[in-house]
């Protein structure tokens, strides 16, 4: 009896199992397309990755068929990012939701899509039209199972539109534009530490982790082009790798799009119908977030005796109000007052920002400014003939601020530092605080002229880089904010370009890409070697002092390091920052070196001695090897920096199902930290010995012009998005290594979409 139910379980699970791989995509054979949406026969092509050749006789047929492509693929990715930036996901999960959804339906990002679909050009219209026609046909003629995670939230997606495609570019937008909420944090801290460790914390290049809406996220990449005066080629070579949080999917999806005008290669965005990130042919191009100041919190003050209005310079203005209805998943719908001042959205109505009695805080932010046409800059980037036509096409990139490099066949190479950064009629603070709404002294006058912009064209050095660092030299004036991350990436990238002693090749820009030297870390330990006491730790300190800096996952002296000065900066610093210390501290380099060339940060407040920075060092260190050997053994030569760096793609739902969890989510040992150029960022220990690996390269590319049609990608994860799918995550490792690839090495699979009328 017992082998008769396991039997029955068995065939249980093998049908459930057969019956969940119907939601896997038909890559193979025709498939009749209804209507008129379609004009003509279109390939989706698949190599044995599941990267995607599009073939089609127009553009708008290439849209049509990368919209479908990317819901047999993507599909609840798409769903969730539409409903997440339209502040919907309560609808489908529940009242954990109610926070997020508010703050969403706040900043109207959705109304801001519907803005920039009823102004885009005719031809951008086209393409998303075409684009959700494709989607929405998916979705239609699929006859399978739905993804498994419509099963297991228990809902069907709603039909696409054009709005949705848009919602995305407004998400990007809000990730990668966070001065705003280092603004609310800073608050917090002014209010909690002394002056002097105030300012010595909100230095120019001290970066805070901030208290953030959406969590925590790091706005960090690389990009850098080299002119063919430098390169084997005699053109110019690009290379680009956006750093986001790690997940799972992917948020870019690999594509090769082939029409008789253009072939469009590199990386598009699930829900989007263009290229975000690669080359036409003619032009490559690619991405770094400026991290310039465009945004404000403006405190607001309530008119005396009437919490309707507030102050203005004019006198008591009326909030502008809207209602927004949110519905919950089994609970009663909820509504929302949404008020809006002069300068924004009143973000302290969502709950979690407490302002002072009698005040609120708007959100000034140069995303939220009425025509931004970044949607259309991004279309006539994808068409651009030339590096000139491609500027051109910049003027209308809106937000969020990007450094962006590109580079033609013809042998122009340039940079932008392209969008919209507000003119302030007085600086307030250097703009490290909320400044009051009520005065107008700190209103915004208008936007840096895009002239004034950081941009360089053709310059004599032969090469450009930007890695998240100060490009305000580049620009012709202005205030472009102070908080630069640190350059420590940018100069490793500087030192490999010009040290090179022969002309730079693709293989060469590769290598760099996956460099994992960690110059601050190095430095840092250097230092601090010769402040221990003689005979401590004798065989350690000897293989640290011969370390070369290489955050190499199988070596010990990576970790050893990393644990020592997490432990020292929490020495130092801990005791004066409180509970803001873990909110603070992500690898500061130069603001902990900066607190220990003054003895006053190195003694502990809460002891009645008083420490000195070197016995914090030795005793650091000593806090450091002790948690180690706790969780790691005794033998520190057994110990690997992969063993506590690791990253795990996490799926925003099955990370929330125990079984599923530990089966889906990756989790590999890497190499690299927070400041290496191949970007592993950790986040710090809690005691654990464990440094998770969570923000780094969701994607590499790297181009030499001298061959346009044979650009070479990495990217952190897989195709699809399916867990179902052998290609879920089966790029990881090559991801990982460094491995690159061109997009359809051979296709081994094809499919062709066709119009009803032409199905015999």
């Amino acid at each position: 009896m017992a082998l008769g139910l396991l039997l029955i379980v068995a065939i249980a699970l093998g049908g459930g199992y057969l019956w969940l791989r119907g939601s896997l995509p038909q890559i193979d054979g025709n498939i009749a397309i209804a209507g008129k949406t379609l004009q003509r026969d279109v390939t989706i092509g698949r190599d044995a990755f599941g990267m995607v050749e599009i073939k089609a006789e127009s553009d708008q047929d290439a849209a049509f068929a990368l919209g479908f492509a990317h819901a047999q693929d993507r599909l609840f990715q798409m769903d969730a990012m539409r409903r997440y930036g339209s502040g919907r996901l309560s609808e489908i999960i529940g009242p954990a939701m109610l926070a997020t959804d508010r703050k969403m339906r706040i900043l109207g990002l959705r109304r801001q899509a519907e803005a920039q679909y009823q102004s885009a050009s005719p031809g951008l219209r086209n393409l998303l039209d075409a684009y959700t026609a494709g989607v929405n046909s998916f979705m239609t003629q699929h006859r399978g199972t739905l993804p498994p995670e419509f099963l297991l939230l228990r809902y069907r997606p709603e039909a696409w539109s054009p709005v949705d495609s848009l919602i995305w570019g407004r998400l990007m937008a809000l990730q990668l534009s966070g001065n705003w909420r280092d603004e609310l944090f800073n608050a917090r801290l002014k209010q909690t530490v002394p002056p002097a460790l105030f300012d010595l914390l909100t230095d120019r290049s001290s970066q805070s982790a901030s208290i953030d809406w959406l969590g925590r996220s790091r706005a960090a990449s690389n990009n850098w082009v080299i002119a063919g005066k430098l390169t084997a080629s005699g053109k110019p070579i690009l290379a680009n790798d956006p750093h986001l949080g790690l997940t799972a999917p992917s948020p870019w999806y690999l594509a090769r799009i082939v029409t008789p005008d253009r072939v469009l290669t590199g990386a598009t965005a699930p829900g989007l119908p263009l290229l975000v990130i690669g080359t036409n042919g003619k032009v490559a191009w690619g991405f770094t977030t400026t991290t310039s100041d465009t945004e404000d919190v403006f405190d607001e003050r309530l008119s005396t005796g009437d919490p309707a209005r507030y102050d203005t310079p004019d006198g008591p203005a009326a909030f502008e109000m809207r209602q927004e209805r949110i519905k919950v998943k089994g609970e009663a719908d909820v509504m929302l007052t949404v008020r809006h001042t002069r300068h924004g959205p009143v973000i302290s109505d969502a709950g979690d920002v407490s302002p002072k009695p009698g005040h609120v805080l708007a959100l000034g932010w140069a995303a939220l400014q009425p025509g931004d046409r970044t949607p259309d800059a991004l279309l006539a980037m994808n068409r651009a003939a030339n590096a000139a036509q491609f500027e051109t096409a910049l003027h209308d990139f809106i937000a969020p601020q990007q450094n962006i490099v590109f580079a033609d066949v013809a042998g122009d190479i340039g940079f932008v530092a392209a969008g919209r950064v507000p003119v302030r009629r007085r600086l307030y603070d250097k703009s490290l605080l909320p400044v009051p709404g009520w005065t107008g002294t700190t209103d915004w006058t208008g936007m840096i002229d895009f002239d004034a912009l950081p941009q360089l064209h053709d310059p004599q050095s032969g090469w450009i880089a930007t890695a998240n660092n100060d490009v305000s030299t580049y620009a012709k004036g202005g205030f472009f904010g102070i908080g630069w991350d640190s350059d420590a990436r940018y100069r490793r990238i500087a030192e490999v370009l010009t040290q090179s002693p022969k002309l730079l090749d693709l293989a060469q820009t590769v290598t760099l890409q996956s460099d994992i030297e960690s110059t601050p870390l190095k430095t840092a330990v250097q230092s601090w070697l010769p402040q221990l006491a003689a005979g401590a730790h004798t065989v350690i300190v000897a293989a640290l002092a011969a370390w070369d800096g290489r955050m190499d996952r199988h070596r010990p002296e990576p970790l050893i390091a990393t644990a020592w000065v997490d432990h020292l900066a929490r020495r130092v610093l801990a005791d004066d920052l409180g509970p803001l210390f873990d909110n603070w501290w992500f690898w500061q380099f130069d603001t902990l070196h900066r607190a220990m060339s003054d003895e006053a940060w190195c003694d502990d407040i809460k002891t009645p001695t008083v420490e000195t920075c070197r016995q914090q060092i030795a005793l650091a260190l000593d806090d450091a090897l002790a948690e180690l050997e706790r969780h790691y053994g005794g033998d520190w030569r057994k110990w690997q920096w992969g063993d506590a760096h690791r990253v795990g793609f996490t799926h925003p739902i099955w990370r929330n199902v125990p079984l599923l969890r530990d089966w889906l989510d990756a989790d590999l040992p890497t190499d690299g930290d927070n400041a290496t150029v191949s970007r592993g960022s950790p986040l710090p220990s809690k005691g654990d010995g464990l440094y998770p690996h969570v923000h780094g390269a969701t994607l590499r590319f790297a181009i030499d012009l001298g061959q346009p049609d044979q650009p070479l990608f990495a990217l952190a994860g897989g195709q699809s998005g399916n867990p179902l799918s052998s290609h879920y995550d089966d790029l990881l490792k090559p991801w990982r290594d460094g491995d690159v690839r061109p997009i359809l090495q051979s296709v081994t699979h094809h499919l062709t979409l066709k119009p009803a009328t032409s199905v015999q």
